[in-house]
């Protein structure tokens, strides 16, 4: 690949952009010159002189998701993209869980499967749920032989709530990261 005399940068501007156009168009150059001209004025500043303004007031872009761009084999990408899609996961959102040591994610699965099986047996605790109250009617109606229906339920009921439990404590350990990114840490 041969050299260009021409160098090239992306920059994100983060909410600058519409700033950057105006300031060109008001000094009558296009928004590339006036990149340069302002980083011509920079770097021509001594090391360790602090010149660039306070950027608190600047826009910020909304939310706090932002654009990463990564470099890769294709073959890396494609397998990348592929294990995103076998997780459930968009790419940004598989590459944070990799990096924030989810479990789930780690170990080559997906908040897909725990997520299937967590709403399974959310939906046998609610059926479960409902046949209390059901029993609780049959007994306040003084019912007792359809209420004795209810009686191997009663007998497995402490087996099948520990079960339960411990099937969503699973899920959300494994589905939570193992580190937090630096802007999510208490001091």
């Amino acid at each position: 690949m041969g050299t260009s005399s021409r160098d090239r940068i992306s920059v994100d501007l983060h909410g600058l952009k519409a700033m950057l156009v105006e300031r060109s168009q008001a000094l009558a150059v296009s928004p590339s010159e006036l990149v340069r001209m302002v980083l011509v004025k920079e770097l021509d500043q001594p090391a360790g002189v602090e010149s660039l303004p306070d950027r608190s007031h600047l826009p910020r872009p909304l939310g706090t998701r932002t654009r990463l761009c990564l470099r890769m084999h294709i073959d890396h990408a494609a397998a990348t993209l592929e294990a995103a899609r076998r997780a459930g996961l968009s790419p940004g959102d598989y590459v944070a869980g990799l990096v924030a040591g989810v479990p789930a994610i780690l170990r080559g699965g997906g908040q897909t499967d725990h997520i299937v099986a967590l709403t399974a047996s959310n939906a046998e605790l609610s059926t479960l749920s409902r046949n209390i109250y059901h029993l609780t009617h049959l007994l306040r109606q003084a019912e007792v032989g359809p209420a004795l229906y209810y009686r191997d339920m009663l007998d497995t009921l402490s087996v099948d709530v520990r079960r339960h439990l411990a099937l969503a404590s699973g899920v959300l350990a494994d589905l939570r990261p193992r580190h937090q990114p630096p802007s999510q840490r208490r001091p």
